[in-house]
């Protein structure tokens, strides 16, 4: 955070300003709009005040898109003095002011934005209404004439509004990735005795529309994890892995009234939601280092193993999970988590993002990365349908292939498929860890985009 600014600062940041937007306006003879943040006190930048000048951003440059108004000209500046944008627009100067009021007025987050609007000529528009005070909704300007609300005062209601703001605005951003994950998860092909675009592989129950459904209604449920996340983010990581439990019932629920009782994302469910819950616990500019988010991650479910399955050894299995653990000592997902999910952080991702620098479509490169999951974890779904031994040898098998054809032939993994069809294989577990993979990597281009 950026320490306190006097006036003579603020004042020298205001005629930079100044001299800036007449450079603009003389070279380009177009609108330029004024971007700065409404904010009380001497302390004008922070964290905070960047996330949500970034998000105002946002909102700005998404109308003018929606408006197909071209901006041919942009300058930006974060200093101690506050964030500043200037860009200039084509477009009729009274539509564009009409804009920046309807932003202004129409988000919460816009009673801290400040964006002018001036005309070619260097004349600013005035808006239709006065804005109105952030405390009591009267005139703004008459309340900061009269000071009619202290400081501190202020400075609270601020800072809440760029909480509220935040985190919406990460947890509909999490939450969009997520679904995304799932989809490409899904249309990715081949997938050897997976559903995919090509066929159902091993499945009886389902196909690539189950999957989309389901995929569909778990948007609220990411969202919702990032918010307990950010909520529980003072308090122990394992806090907030007690606060999905119930999110993540409820989300079973969604995916079978939307499949028809067809379990297609359990594991992903799982996977993805404490990913989410993670995010939510992290800073957006942690979003970016995988290895962060897969630490908070087992930081939130250490001893889960323990608790869940250990001490369920002596009992009756109630879960194909604990069964699983009781027969095999195979730990499955959970043991994953509790690890930081190994199989992804070490061999999933690193070949998934190997082979998009190396020119392979995303497609080609999430199959490849799908095998070596394979390759590296105890999939439970493979050692349901075929056993461990099964499990074991295709794990072999694949570490093998991969040594000579990191990226195999299509052929190659056609015949994967039709043997796994063959035999009734699915490594459903390595699909939901796919998911995850797809998850981190498009989370590397969020701090790029803002």
């Amino acid at each position: 955070m950026s320490g306190p600014i006097d006036l003579p600062r603020m004042l020298a940041a205001r005629d930079r300003r100044a001299g800036w937007q007449r450079e603009l306006l003389e070279r380009y003879r177009l609108p330029l709009v004024s971007f700065t943040m409404n904010i009380a006190g001497p302390v004008k930048n922070s964290p905070a005040i960047r996330r949500g000048f970034r998000l105002g951003r946002e909102l700005l440059l998404g109308q003018l898109a929606r408006e197909k108004a071209a901006v041919v000209a942009t300058r930006e500046v974060d200093e101690d003095t506050g964030c500043e944008g200037l860009y200039v627009v084509e477009m009729d100067p009274r539509s564009l002011k009409a804009i920046t009021c309807q932003i202004e007025d129409g988000t919460p987050l816009g009673r801290l934005l400040d964006l002018d609007v001036l005309s070619p000529g260097g004349e600013k528009l005035d808006r239709p209404e006065p804005r109105r005070c952030l405390i009591c909704g009267g005139p703004a300007r008459e309340c900061a004439r009269s000071r009619a609300h202290p400081v501190p005062e202020l400075q609270r209601e601020t800072r809440r509004l760029l909480e509220e703001a935040v985190t919406q605005w990460d947890a509909e951003t999490a939450a969009t990735l997520a679904v995304r994950a799932l989809l490409h998860e899904v249309c990715t092909t081949p997938k050897p005795g997976l559903v995919d675009r090509a066929n159902s592989g091993s499945h009886r129950d389902m196909d690539i529309f189950t999957f989309m459904d389901s995929s569909a209604g778990l948007w609220p449920y990411f969202a919702q994890c990032v918010r307990a996340g950010r909520e529980t983010a003072c308090r122990p990581a394992p806090e907030t892995f007690a606060a999905l439990r119930w999110p993540g019932k409820l989300a079973e629920g969604r995916m079978l009234a939307a499949t028809g009782g067809v379990n297609t994302h359990k594991g992903a469910i799982f996977s993805l939601g404490l990913a989410c819950g993670a995010l939510g616990r992290l800073d957006r500019e942690d979003w970016a280092e995988p290895e962060r988010v897969l630490a908070q991650v087992a930081a939130m479910t250490a001893g889960s193993v323990e608790r869940e399955l250990a001490g369920a050894a002596g009992k009756q299995a109630s879960t194909a999970g604990e069964d699983l653990y009781r027969r095999y000592g195979v730990t499955g997902v959970r043991g994953q988590a509790e690890a930081g999910f190994p199989a992804v952080r070490d061999h999933g991702l690193p070949v998934l993002e190997r082979g998009i620098r190396e020119g392979k479509t995303p497609e080609q490169a999430g199959t490849a990365a799908l095998l070596a999951l394979l390759a590296h974890t105890d999939d439970t779904n493979m050692i349901a349908r075929g056993g461990i031994q099964v499990q074991k040898r295709e794990a072999a098998r694949l570490r093998e292939l991969l040594a000579e054809q990191p990226y195999p032939a299509a052929e190659t993994i056609a015949a994967l498929d039709a043997g796994y069809i063959r035999q009734n294989l699915s490594p459903g577990g390595s699909a939901d860890l796919l998911a995850l993979c797809y998850l981190l990597h498009s989370l590397k281009k969020i701090l790029g985009d803002d």
